[in-house]
């Protein structure tokens, strides 16, 4: 049985879409159980029989400060979820809540592995193949050193391999063009440390890639600091919604229009159906010594259970153990960075 310990007070909407998400994914899934942490004002009824409601008093908002989810909500569902990982009574964490917070929560519970200063999220984005590319950071690590983006490559590779069964995923490092000459000075001294690891054969570094390579497919993964990756993200999920209110727009117009939207529907349909960023909801912190994945903060049902869906798969696949194994292997490349100031928390 795959143990999941599902946040359920964290997003934007909280148990009306997590408690959904959670009985869908259970319909789907018989070898899985959930550990169901929030308050317990949030659960009305009877609970699906392999659920189990764990109590949490504190919810940590969107809005909150990291310093005040993580010293001072100490019995956030979101902390109590991750918690749940490090006491091995689940085998994955998912939370939709505060990004921030919830990095900082994982990286203090859980500790990063031997050789990461600073874990990074990383999820998938579709691409003009009719698969995915890994982008990472999305977020957790705005100022970004050459080491850091040399790890996130060694951290996707390790990811990718265990996804598409791949083992030597290609490696694109995101600049403002392919030229090695191009970038800032973080950005070249990268460039010399991923093409460094590429001649001793420990990465496959396809070389510099431009935004729009993202989506054609270019390389397997591609590296970014967490600024970037995000406004990477969000203009993908714009995409996605644009083209939804065009296909409302379309049959809302004159009689023509509609005429010619019909003809369009199948193929503008599939598009949509490609681009949509629900069904690639659910980034993984990687780094950790546990997995927890992060949703995204206004994902409906649908989305949320896609996020459960990639911890359920990546607890089944052993994607921890075989990313520290890939880790360990990569450690005379891992020159520890400058790390930021490390979090401790009060004793008082």
């Amino acid at each position: 049985m795959i143990t999941l310990a599902v946040d359920c007070m964290g997003g934007d909407h909280g148990p009306s879409v997590t408690l959904v998400a959670c009985r869908q994914f259970l319909d789907a899934h018989p070898d899985a159980r959930l550990l169901l942490v929030g308050r317990s004002d949030a659960f009305v009824g009877e609970l699906h029989p392999r659920a189990t409601r764990i109590h949490a008093t504190e919810v940590v908002g969107m809005d909150d400060p990291v310093e005040v989810a993580l010293r001072k909500k100490k019995d956030s569902s979101m902390r109590v979820a991750i918690q749940q990982v490090k006491e091995g009574a689940a085998h994955a964490a998912v939370s939709a809540g505060n990004t921030g917070a919830l990095m900082a929560i994982a990286r203090y519970l859980l500790k990063t592995v031997d050789g990461i200063d600073r874990p990074a999220i990383a999820t998938q984005m579709p691409n003009a193949l009719g698969g995915a590319t890994t982008v990472l950071d999305l977020g957790a690590n705005v100022d970004c050193s050459a080491e850091h983006l040399l790890q996130f490559a060694v951290m996707g590779s390790a990811l990718v391999s265990v996804l598409k069964d791949e083992p030597s995923p290609s490696v694109g490092l995101l600049n403002v063009g392919e030229e090695v000459i191009k970038g800032s000075e973080v950005i070249k001294k990268a460039g010399e440390l991923l093409r460094s690891s590429a001649n001793s054969g420990d990465l496959n570094f396809f070389g510099n890639v431009e935004g729009n390579d993202i989506f054609k497919g270019t390389v397997d993964i591609v590296v970014c600091d967490g600024f970037v990756g995000n406004v990477a993200l969000k203009t993908s999920e714009g995409l996605a919604s644009m083209i939804g209110d065009f296909l409302k727009d379309e049959f809302s117009r004159s009689f023509f229009r509609k005429i010619g939207a019909i003809f369009a529907y199948p193929a503008l349909s599939a598009l949509k159906k490609r681009v949509d960023h629900r069904r690639y909801n659910g980034a993984a912190l990687l780094g950790l010594r546990g997995l927890v994945f992060k949703s995204h903060g206004s994902a409906d049902a649908f989305a949320f259970e896609q996020a459960m869906n990639r911890a359920y798969d990546a607890s089944r696949n052993h994607l921890l153990e075989r990313v520290q194994a890939r880790i360990a292997r990569a450690a005379p490349l891992l020159v520890p960075a400058a790390s930021a100031e490390a979090l401790v928390e009060p004793t008082h």
